[in-house]
């Protein structure tokens, strides 16, 4: 298991989304409070090294999405370790393909991902 030094070497990708839809629901969900919530994370747990990945106006049905796309290569080429998004709505509402993502893709490529409102941390280990 990598420690946190080591994943600090690589990208931390803080990850929003918003669809229009989502603009319907209130603040609570803007990019703007979501990108305050991931930097306060990474911050308060050590994370450096961050780069936001905003795909601003874009559906969770589809993940054709440009930043997503980009981090997704960034994953693929190794030079991002560390994942976090607001909770995994997030990243997209196929929940299929969200667990494609989370529970193959990420652990293969050993990218550490977490979903702050979820409570999930795949590097934690289930009690």
């Amino acid at each position: 298991m990598r420690t946190k030094k080591a994943e600090n070497e690589k990208i931390t990708a803080l990850y929003e989304r918003l669809s229009r839809d989502d603009e319907m629901v209130g603040d609570s969900n803007s990019i703007v409070n979501q990108k305050k919530m991931l930097e306060d994370y990474a911050k308060q747990n050590g994370y450096t090294n961050i780069e936001h990945f905003t795909d601003d106006g874009y559906s969770g049905g589809s993940f054709d999405r440009p930043d997503w796309k980009r981090m997704i290569a960034g994953i693929e080429d190794g030079s991002i370790g560390t994942v976090i998004v607001k909770d995994m709505s997030r990243i997209g509402r196929d929940y299929l393909q969200v667990g494609f993502y989370t529970e193959v893709m990420f652990k293969e490529k050993e990218a550490h991902f977490i979903a702050i409102a979820n409570g999930v941390d795949n590097q934690k280990r289930e009690q």
